[in-house]
């Protein structure tokens, strides 16, 4: 019932909160600032995994988790990076720009990597198996779908959409703690083993991907706006998709652990970085 209807219906509902917010504007942003979305969806879609690959590698982790550390670094951003960057006073439209985009991108580019990923940590013979297209439509069906439905919505009534963008953003968020505690007791004993071991290799891919993308920004001359939203969306993932990824698609309980641990990582160096930028 939780990894079969609960999860999915949630990230639904988050998905859906975050197409109210949306318009068509912030895909047509894309065409504004080529220089400042180019390079922080490179660091999402290409660098994340990359580094992802390297850390799960070089901390040893077992095949189970290091396809859900993977599975982590494929999925895009979501509402909690843009509500980071909104509070952080960075450039909240490229933020928005870019996990728009990003979501799109991934349907495409998140079953490669996690069939590149169970084919690397688990061999040839592994019994675990994703198909492609099938998943496409399943991410589809719970992130692009529910968004195309809040912007239809945004455009038909934009009164109602902007009234219930703050109650949406504070309910994602609620939803999104829900799901990550409801994780963390169905895996207590698993994530107990692993605790040490994980939250180390997260922590370091969170702080790697953030240091990189604002290293990447500032190489590009972006303004500190547009650096510190690339920073956010380079390390705050979307875990909600990643824990259903792990548990609804491939009904793998162990690899929603990475997502689980990384998203406690994410709030709190979220949480540094809206205290410290929020004040200036």
């Amino acid at each position: 019932m939780l990894t079969t209807v609960i999860l999915p219906l949630s990230l639904f509902i988050i998905m859906l909160g975050m197409g109210l917010s949306l318009v068509m504007d912030d895909f047509r942003r894309i065409l504004k600032y080529p220089k400042a979305a180019t390079v922080g969806l490179f660091n999402q879609l290409i660098l994340l995994p990359i580094v992802g690959l390297l850390l799960a590698n070089a901390f040893g982790l077992s095949p189970m988790l290091a396809v859900g550390l993977m599975i982590v670094a494929a999925c895009p951003g979501g509402v909690t990076s843009n509500l980071i960057t909104y509070v952080a006073k960075g450039d909240t439209a490229l933020s928005i720009s870019m996990t728009a985009i990003g979501s799109v991108v991934t349907v495409f580019t998140i079953p490669i990597v996690i069939n590149l990923s169970l084919t690397y940590f688990m061999g040839e013979g592994q019994e675990i198996e994703l198909p492609i297209l099938e998943t496409m439509m399943q991410v589809v069906g719970i992130t692009i779908l529910p968004i195309s439905i809040g912007m239809y919505i945004r455009h038909k009534k934009p009164d109602f959409a902007l009234r219930m963008e703050k109650p949406s953003r504070i309910a994602s968020t609620v939803i999104f703690m829900a799901i990550l505690l409801a994780v963390i007791l169905a895996n207590l004993e698993s994530l107990k083993e692993n605790f040490v071991n994980l939250s180390g290799v997260t922590l370091v891919l969170n702080i790697a991907t953030m240091s990189l993308g604002f290293i990447a920004a500032k190489i590009m001359r972006l303004d500190l706006k547009q650096s510190l939203s690339i920073t956010i969306e380079s390390g705050i993932q979307n875990g909600t998709l990643a824990i259903v990824i792990a548990t609804s698609i491939l009904g793998q309980d162990d690899m929603a652990l990475p997502a689980g641990v990384y998203s406690l990582i994410m709030f709190i160096t979220g949480g540094f970085i809206m205290a410290y930028f929020g004040r200036k």
